[in-house]
């Protein structure tokens, strides 16, 4: 019994190797590749901004295919995940310091990783491609928030006048004055003309400081102590 034991020792001692070296299952997928990068958006777990994904592009290599999966909060990459990648023990210890190295730059001029030098190469245009989507994205479509918060629609007090109440209601975009709507008007035949004039007049003024138009005076003082409310409003 007592020289068995080192036997079994011993056995066990020349399994560690192995099970040490033993290479990672690689991700493979039997999907075709696509061909342009993706991008789904989530919200953030804080709740207080969102965030973005994008995959890069898959790119062949003579050791397997590699493609990247970029996760942005704003313009800051905070996650980076291989969606595939050789499986091979360099790649397995390369991928980390990639990583690692992308969230340190915040882009994709990083080193490559010695004795990983193809998988190094595709997984930065992969990455590349990724970041490029994402500024793309950026740029052609802002945010739902920020539209919403340029834009603004307030309503002036009614004012009555001798001919009939009068109410206008301005859009702004930014500071600007984009749109001009009346919700209430005399029903007289001088207002119905002299509206479409106060309102082009108002436009371009972009101001309250406009000409009253001949023949509709009542109405033409109502419409501006409304619109000037309103621009008040918008200020405050």
């Amino acid at each position: 019994m007592k020289r068995v034991i080192p036997v079994l020792v011993l056995s066990v001692a020349g399994l560690i190797p192995v099970w040490r070296y033993e290479p990672s299952t690689g991700t493979t997928s039997t999907t075709e590749a696509a061909s342009t990068p993706s991008v789904s958006s989530s919200t953030s777990s804080s709740g207080s901004s969102g965030s973005t994904t994008f995959t890069g592009t898959t790119v062949a290599t003579e050791k397997g295919d590699v493609q990247v999966q970029v996760t942005f909060e704003g313009d800051k990459i905070t996650a980076v995940k291989m969606l595939k990648q050789p499986n091979h023990p360099q790649t397995t210890a390369a991928v980390p310091k990639l990583i690692a190295e992308t969230l340190t730059a915040q882009s994709a001029d990083i080193d490559t990783v010695s004795g990983a030098t193809l998988t190094s190469d595709g997984y930065k245009e992969s990455l590349q491609a990724a970041i490029d989507a994402e500024a793309a994205a950026a740029s052609a479509s802002p945010s739902a928030s920020a539209a919403a918060s340029a834009s603004r629609t307030v309503a002036g007090p009614t004012v009555a006048t001798e001919k009939g109440d009068v109410q206008v209601q301005v859009t702004f975009e930014g500071d600007k004055i984009t749109a001009v709507k009346m919700l209430k008007q005399p029903n007289h035949p001088q207002t119905t003309a002299a509206v479409p004039k106060l309102i082009a007049e108002t436009l371009t003024a972009q101001s309250a400081d406009i000409d009253t138009v001949s023949g509709a005076t009542l109405t033409s003082d109502g419409y501006k102590e409304s619109l000037q409310a309103a621009i008040d409003a918008k200020g405050a």
